[in-house]
């Protein structure tokens, strides 16, 4: 067996790099590792990504050298954190099939295992709270870290008893987009009704309460936040997006992005900067991405037009 080592570069477990790099490689911007994920914050460039999955199931000795399965590790993404029994199906612990009347049995068993899951209605709440986050977030392509940090906030507003009264489909919609604004992650409000169960002022109306009653660290979105996610969707060059970031930056200093939607703003900076470098994008397409109207897109375009003097 030779001497070297196993990996042909170093791997940090703790955080999952195998680089030394602290610039992007496609527009220079500062990398951070998150969860094992080395990414960039400006381009949101993924450069590497942890290559250890930490979530399944994990093996273990006992003392008698014999190997004891467990499950993954607990997660507040779960009424019960994961660590419920399921009864399965069709076949057994070995995999073999099962008899029909075995299998009448079995589902006896599991009507009755269903039944007796929660121990009480606020556990039944908290379980339908969480199965909604859980679907938002997948429908949203949103990552696991959102999903868990909303989870444990839809826990967080149970147990101010923030629940009475309201709707629970709508403190966990307010629980998605809270959580997502903390992050700096861009989902607008009309992104969240799209996929909720519910209209847009309920979520609004969750959100709002769950700022209110938990004094929620949510900053104001600003307009460069769109900008990555606007320039992806229409395979815009990397000089665009950072011309649409100056311009943007130079606006909200100078104010002009006060009190307005920072996705419609996002929208008509980018259609400034890919006009200046003769990059071709359609007004109404940026509209439509950025979920405003194609004339809010020519407002703000012709005042940050006005504001540059061009």
């Amino acid at each position: 067996m030779s001497s070297r080592d196993i990996y042909e570069r170093g791997f940090d477990e703790s955080t999952g790099k195998t680089t030394n790099e602290t610039t992007c490689p496609d527009c220079d911007g500062t990398l951070r590792t998150i969860d094992g994920e080395q990414c960039c914050e400006d381009c949101g460039l993924i450069v590497e990504a942890c290559r250890l999955d930490r979530r399944g199931p994990r093996t273990f000795r006992d003392d008698q050298g014999q190997k004891r399965r467990t499950g993954g590790p607990r997660t507040v993404t779960r009424h019960d954190r994961g660590l419920s029994t399921t009864i399965g199906q069709k076949r057994d612990a070995k995999g073999n099939a099962i008899s029909g009347k075995k299998r009448r049995q079995l589902a006896r068993l599991r009507r009755e295992h269903d039944r007796a899951r929660f121990q009480s209605k606020r556990e039944r709440n908290l379980a339908h709270g969480l199965g909604g986050i859980d679907r938002l977030t997948a429908q949203l392509d949103l990552p696991r870290s959102i999903q868990e940090q909303a989870s444990s906030l839809f826990r967080t507003a149970q147990d101010a008893n923030l629940l009475i009264g309201r709707s629970i489909e709508s403190i966990a919609a307010g629980c998605v987009y809270a959580v997502c604004r903390i992050n700096d992650v861009p989902r607008t409000l009309n992104e969240i009704t799209s996929v909720a169960a519910i209209g847009e002022k309920k979520v609004r109306n969750g959100y709002n309460v769950l700022n209110r009653e938990l004094d929620l660290p949510a900053p104001p979105q600003q307009p460069q936040e769109y900008i990555p996610r606007l320039v992806s969707a229409f395979d815009l060059p990397c000089r665009t997006e950072r011309r649409a970031r100056e311009i943007a930056t130079e606006a909200v200093e100078a104010g002009l992005a006060t009190g307005v939607n920072p996705a419609g703003f996002a929208a008509g900076c980018v259609a400034i900067a890919a006009a200046k470098q003769g990059v071709e994008v359609l007004q109404q397409d940026l509209a439509a991405e950025a979920d405003v109207s194609p004339t809010t897109v020519r407002e703000h375009r012709d005042t940050l037009w006005a504001f540059l003097g061009e």
